[in-house]
């Protein structure tokens, strides 16, 4: 869990920094980012923790890096470092999209500009499966894990069943799953 280690010191400009720059590099999905930022290049922490961070942050309302920027936030610098963390992720992605916004109401209508929009959303579901495949790879997920994402890609991928119902599912799932061993051993 992501208390298993001790923490290291991350400074309230180095925060606001960093969540600054993933929501600069935020274009087609900011979670590869934010692990790029929070895990490679800033080491805060690691793939573990962060892919926890980040399940946590997918079950509850709102964007799961947003959720994640608040829980890394306190983690580090408290409410203070929750509202930098916030800022630095959401100021300029706020400015860009106003300023995308009004070209957008002036160029919708060119066939180039649909075109390249479509290539955008290519590369961003590229971007975020090769991102779930890196992340894979270095927690090496257990056989229950595996099973549980085998499901939701079934039911949502294949089966195109609603993604809701199918979180709270798999939520059960895993959580029943996960304390079977526990389970066993009381016995």
């Amino acid at each position: 869990m992501l208390n298993d280690r001790p923490l290291r010191s991350v400074g309230k400009t180095e925060l606001f920094l960093g969540f600054l720059k993933i929501g600069l590099m935020g274009f087609g999905g900011v979670a590869p980012w934010a692990r790029y930022v929070i895990v490679e290049e800033r080491k805060w922490l690691t793939d573990k923790e962060f892919a926890e961070l980040l399940g946590v942050g997918q079950i509850l309302p709102g964007p799961n890096t947003v959720n994640a920027s608040v829980i890394i936030g306190d983690r580090f610098q408290g409410p203070v470092g929750v509202l930098l963390c916030l800022l630095g992720q959401m100021a300029m992605p706020v400015v860009i999209v106003m300023a995308l916004a009004v070209v957008y109401e002036h160029l919708s209508n060119v066939p180039e500009v649909r075109a390249a929009l479509i290539g955008v959303a290519a590369a961003s579901a590229g971007l975020v499966l090769g991102t779930a495949l890196k992340m894979i790879r270095n927690i090496r997920p257990t056989p229950r894990a595996l099973l549980v994402v085998g499901l939701g890609f079934a039911a949502v991928a294949l089966l195109r069943w609603p993604l809701v119902p199918v979180v709270v599912g798999l939520v059960t799932l895993a959580l029943v799953l996960g304390f079977l061993p526990l389970l066993k051993r009381g016995r």
